[in-house]
């Protein structure tokens, strides 16, 4: 197990992959149903997540990306089953339309509080692009064997940014959408008015037993 992430359980059939030494302080959601397990987003690329899913499931693993922005999609080149929502599946494809520079400067802009991995090399770093298996639209049900997911668009961060819904359980991953701390929405293409639309929407759910975000 890497000294890099965190492994935290949430339940018998859930964890949260966490990457605190980073200022990101970013969460990854590992979801274990009967057939398949599914991860939501896959970090920021400077461990290697898939070492820590095949400690914790040795089920195929589906990836749903909460949206395209770097931190998000950093192990998604260890995967071969990708979904995202067809607003930001173009991102995925051809790129973020950020220079590599820019976001390179982001991974590194704060000291580490962890040491990376050896192999963690900033001058190699790059952002994920490949064609995704699947595209998600609103309302969406992902099966993963006696536990299923709803995909909730909620755009303004991005415009394909989800919400995943674990109705039987109570759990909703907001991604990007809600955490502690300041919401942002200064990506291009990033909409406030669609983030507060979003946010608005979430907020009328019933049954909601805990909060997932990505930060």
């Amino acid at each position: 197990m890497s000294d890099w992430f965190t492994i935290e359980k949430i339940d018998n059939n859930t964890y949260a992959i966490s990457e605190y030494g980073h200022w990101e302080k970013m969460h990854s959601y590992l979801l274990i149903g009967k057939t398949y397990a599914l991860l939501i987003d896959t970090g920021l690329g400077i461990s290697n997540i898939k070492k820590e899913v095949d400690l914790l499931t040795d089920l195929p693993v589906k990836v749903v990306t909460t949206h395209v922005h770097w931190d998000h999609i950093g192990g998604h080149s260890l995967f071969s089953d990708i979904s995202v929502h067809i607003d930001d599946a173009e991102w995925l494809k051809s790129g973020i339309p950020i220079s590599i520079n820019m976001i390179k400067n982001n991974v590194i802009k704060e000291p580490f509080g962890k040491i990376p991995p050896k192999e963690f090399d900033i001058n190699k770093y790059n952002v994920y692009t490949g064609n995704p298996t699947k595209l998600l639209v609103d309302n969406d049900i992902i099966d993963i064997g006696s536990r299923k997911i709803k995909v909730l668009h909620t755009p303004g961060h991005s415009p394909g940014h989800i919400c995943l819904l674990d109705e039987d359980r109570g759990y909703l991953y907001t991604g990007d959408l809600i955490y502690f701390g300041t919401l942002y929405a200064f990506y291009p293409s990033t909409n406030p008015l669609q983030f507060k639309q979003s946010v608005d929407r979430i907020s009328h759910l019933s049954n909601i037993q805990k909060i997932l975000p990505a930060h």
